[in-house]
C-alpha cells in the first residue's frame, strides 16, 4: 500500500487518486498467501473492475480519481472550457468534434463569478448548476466541472489531457494551460465554431425583440 502511494503521489496523483489506488493494490496483495507482490495488469484490472461508470457533474478530486481509472484502460482525454451561457448548436457541434479527439471529453465550466468578471454584470444568463446539468446530458460530454479562476491553468495542469481543445480564434502557443499539456506528451488544438452561433447574439436578439 505504502509503495503505490509512494509511486502514485511521484506520478503528480492528488493525495485523494494515490490513497484509491493503493487501497485497490493491497487489496489484490492480501489475496495472496504468504509475501506478495502486486503488477501493473493486475493493478489495471483491479481499477476497471471497480471503475464507477458514471458520467456528468463532478467535484475536482472525484474527477481525478476517474482520469485514474480511465487512463489505466488506455482512455485519452480530452478537455475543453469556457462559460456555455446559453448552449446553442455552434456548442453542441465543438463539443461533438472535440469528443471525437478522445475517448473521453472533461467540460470545464467557469463559476457565476467567473462569468460576471469576464462578461459582466447582467451575465451569466443561467447559473452554474443549470449550465452545468444541460452540458452533462450531452452524449459526447463524460464529465462537468467547475472552476472560478480566471483561467482553468491550474485545473489543466492538474489533470494533465492528452488533448486540450478551445475554438474561435485562439492562438494555441498561448491557451492558458498549453505548456502543461505539451510538457506532458499532449497536443493543443484550435476547433472551428459553427459560423452565426453565439451566446451574444442570442441575448441582443431576445433584447430586441423584448423592446418591440
Amino acid at each position: 500500500m505504502i509503495a503505490v502511494l509512494a509511486a502514485g503521489l511521484a506520478a503528480g496523483l492528488s493525495i485523494e487518486a494515490a490513497t484509491q489506488l493503493s487501497n485497490l493494490a493491497a487489496g489484490i496483495v492480501v489475496r495472496k498467501l504468504g509475501t506478495a507482490t502486486t503488477t501493473v495488469d493486475e493493478l489495471r484490472q483491479a481499477v476497471h473492475e471497480h471503475q464507477v461508470t458514471h458520467r456528468g457533474v463532478v467535484a475536482e478530486e472525484e474527477l481525478l480519481a476517474r482520469l485514474v481509472a480511465a487512463r489505466a484502460q488506455g482512455e485519452r482525454i480530452v478537455f475543453t472550457n469556457g462559460c456555455f451561457d446559453i448552449l446553442h448548436a455552434g456548442h453542441v457541434a465543438y463539443l461533438e468534434q472535440a469528443s471525437r479527439l478522445g475517448d473521453r471529453l472533461v467540460v470545464a465550466v467557469n463559476t457565476d463569478a467567473s462569468v460576471r468578471r469576464l462578461k459582466g454584470p447582467d451575465r451569466p444568463v443561467n447559473r452554474l448548476p443549470n449550465r452545468m446539468a444541460v452540458l452533462a446530458a450531452l452524449a459526447c460530454v463524460d464529465w462537468v466541472v467547475p472552476f472560478g479562476e480566471a483561467t482553468p491553468e491550474r485545473l489543466i495542469c492538474r489533470l494533465r489531457p492528452d488533448f486540450l481543445v478551445k475554438g474561435g480564434d485562439n492562438d494555441p502557443q498561448q491557451i492558458p494551460g498549453g505548456r502543461c499539456v505539451r510538457d506532458a506528451g499532449g497536443e493543443v488544438l484550435v476547433l472551428d465554431y459553427v459560423e452565426g452561433c453565439s451566446t451574444t447574439s442570442l441575448i441582443r436578439a431576445i433584447r430586441e425583440d423584448r423592446a418591440k
